[in-house]
């Protein structure tokens, strides 16, 4: 039997390549803090759960043991913290590094955090040019990138088969934030009407963890030394998403389509990027790997894990749902007052 070894295995991405390896037959071993967030059906699939801290190296050299088939490192945000795990990869077949589509810039030094919006020429392909690496903070919009550039460059420098991931726009059980929750809530506030900046027309890739555990899968079984995009294998913009997430809730409303008459903030769904982000994964595919769906097939688990988790708990917010970004997602009484007042 197989064995791999998830660092952050009880998040949004680690759980989902869990569940992935456990149903091919793999003995498989998480990390994480807080022994609440392990899912019950992994305890259960008999998942070995270990509590380690991802900055303690003798913690992650005991989760490790011997050695294992496959590691997986959900949480490797720093060249520091990239340095802690090349010891237990020498004792892996394979490893996957989970990075972010973040790291890419256009022509003009921008990103994907950036005050403004990039404008690359088409999909990004993964020789798409980097963000200089940096060791600063790593929870900044400028320092994130920056910072899984420099863990990648560390990993990949170090010429043991380490497979570096860069997702897009995640989604699935335990997001933080579910950004489907943008429209999930005005579904059960039953409001009338949705707001779309830009006509809906937004756009930024989404990828649903799922997906990424497919690939990683892929990957142990074909290791090496590379960089995948990782995304579904649709680009839906907001329009297309909002439309997803009414017909999966049995809710209708009018769809009003901003132009640039209406204020900045107003329809500003979380994938609201023009032009649209959009990343190229055929390296992923000519590689082997096969997408369990489509974002509209994949989403519906989110979906579903937000209705059941409001229905069971009044006023329940999702965890990363902070009053400040809520302000910013569900400020009704600006849209209200532009559906009564229209532009001035």
């Amino acid at each position: 039997m197989p064995s791999a070894l998830i660092i952050g295995g009880t998040g949004l991405i680690g759980r989902a390549v869990a569940r992935r390896l456990v149903a091919a037959g793999w003995h498989v071993t998480v990390t994480g803090r807080d022994p609440r967030r392990m899912p019950e059906d992994l305890a259960d699939a008999g998942v070995r759960q270990v509590l380690a801290d991802r900055d303690d190296p003798a913690a992650l050299a005991q989760a490790a043991g011997g050695g294992c088939d496959l590691l997986v490192d959900c949480i490797c945000y720093t060249g520091a913290q990239a340095r802690l795990v090349l010891p237990l990869i020498r004792n892996a077949g394979s490893a996957v590094m989970i990075s972010s589509k973040a790291v890419y810039v256009d022509d003009a030094g921008n990103h994907s955090n950036s005050m403004t919006t990039p404008r690359f020429p088409g999909p990004v392909t993964e020789q798409q040019p980097t963000m200089k690496p940096d060791d600063g903070p790593y929870n900044t919009a400028q320092g994130y990138g920056a910072n899984k550039v420099a863990a990648e460059q560390v990993l990949l420098d170090s010429g043991l088969p380490v497979t570096v991931l860069r997702p897009s726009k995640v989604h699935g059980q335990a997001a933080a934030p579910p950004r489907e929750w943008y429209f999930v809530k005005r579904v059960l506030d039953r409001r009338p009407m949705v707001l779309l900046a830009g006509q809906g027309r937004g756009a930024d890739h989404t990828t649903a963890a799922v997906n990424i555990a497919a690939l990683v899968h892929v990957v142990a079984e074909r290791p090496g030394r590379r960089i995948l995009n990782a995304a579904d294998p649709d680009t839906p913009n907001g329009l297309a998403i909002s439309r997803v997430i009414a017909a999966v809730t049995g809710h209708t409303w009018d769809e009003v389509l901003l132009d640039n008459d209406a204020p900045a903030h107003l329809g500003r769904h979380p994938w609201h990027y023009r032009p649209p982000i959009v990343l190229d994964t055929g390296a992923a595919l000519a590689l082997g790997y096969e997408p369990v769906g489509d974002y509209a097939t994949t989403v519906a688990d989110t979906i579903s894990w937000l209705l059941a988790e409001s229905a069971r708990r009044s006023s329940w917010t999702p965890p990363g749902v902070n009053e400040e970004l809520a302000g910013r997602w569900f400020d009704y009484a600006a849209e209200d007052a532009w559906m009564l007042n229209g532009p001035l």
